[in-house]
This record gives structure tokens, sequence and C-alpha cells, in this order.
């Protein structure tokens, strides 16, 4: 009796240790992976779609509290004088999991500025090409806010990448997420950007 209490003590003992670690590790790199994604995976995206942009929109960037959680906004100066806002979205139902949107939306005119994938796990070569081949996601350019951002398969105005279309399901599904998001918060938004 004596040695399993000593064994239940001993294997507390480690456990605890352990998850002391452990949650040490995550708040010590949690600041560093955040960096990471900003680097890696939206700042190209927020460039890509910000070409002409007076201000910086990664060093602007603020927070809005939503139902869902915390959505980062980097808002953007647009050479002709409107304001923009781009944000990431995430649809879900990809072939290989959900896939991240970045959406920039001119909040003088309520059209999008554009779309572009940040993150997905879809197959080489074919859903893939939601990142890499722009064609797709150009689709999405000065349409405005209102439009049915769905497939045309399903009454809506985005054509399928051929042989993919479960990934532009997701992506069609990301974008009208960000449609519905920003019809809530657009007030929130225009209180934030000056």
């Amino acid at each position: 009796m004596r040695e399993m209490i000593s064994m239940i003590v001993v294997l507390t003992l480690l456990a605890s240790v352990s998850g002391g670690l452990l949650a040490a590790v995550k708040s010590g790199t949690e600041v560093r992976i955040e960096e990471q994604i900003l680097q890696f995976q939206k700042a190209p995206a927020i460039e890509s779609l910000f070409t002409d942009v007076t201000n910086d929109p990664l060093k602007e960037r603020f927070n809005l509290e939503t139902e869902g959680g915390t959505l980062q906004m980097f808002p953007g100066k647009l050479q002709d004088g409107s304001k923009a806002v781009a944000f990431e979205t995430s649809g879900k139902g990809g072939y290989g999991g959900d896939i991240g949107l970045m959406v920039a939306i001119n909040l003088d005119s309520d059209q999008l500025v554009g779309a572009r994938v940040t993150t997905h796990a879809e197959t080489p070569g074919l859903g893939s090409r939601a990142k890499d081949d722009l064609t797709f996601v150009s689709q999405f350019n000065n349409k405005p806010v209102d439009t049915n951002l769905a497939l045309k398969a399903d009454n809506g105005s985005i054509d399928a990448m051929s042989g993919a279309t479960v990934t532009s399901r997701a992506v069609t599904r990301a974008a009208i997420q960000a449609q519905e998001l920003y019809s809530q918060l657009k007030p929130e938004i225009l209180k934030q950007i000056q």
C-alpha cells in the first residue's frame, strides 16, 4: 500500500513539473510565434492587397472583439484618399482542412479590394493553386460587398478552380464570412480608423 501511495505521489509530481514546463515554453514562445505568423503569412497577403497605401497597415493594426474571438484588423489609406481594411477569415471544409483568407475591403465604396489565401493544407498542384495562382482569387477584386460570393455552381458569382471544387468552396465560405463580419463590424472599424 505504501509503495502505491509513493508511486502516486511521484507520478503527480512528475505530471505537475511537466505541465509547468510546457506552460512556460508556451508562454515563452507565444509572442515569437505570433510575430512569425504575421511576418510570413499575413504580411505577404497584405502587401499584395495594399500595393498603393500611404501608411503601414502592419504597424497600425488593431484588434476588434467578435462573437468568435478577437479579429486583427489592418487599416490601409489608399493613394486616392479612400480608406480600406484587411482582415483574415477562415473557410471551413477545404480538402485538407480550413483555409485562411485575407480580405481587403474599401470602407468608402464598400467594395472588396481583393482577397489572398494565407494558409492551407490542400493538395499540391490542385487546391494549393488557390494561393499560388492568383487567377482564382482575383475574381474577388472590386466586387461590391453585397455580391453573392458563392460559387457559380451554388448560384453565386465565382468560378471554381478546375479540379479543386472543394477548395474553391472553402475559399468562398471564407469570403462570405468576411462579408458578414464586415457588415457587423463596420461602425467599430470606422471608429478605429482616423
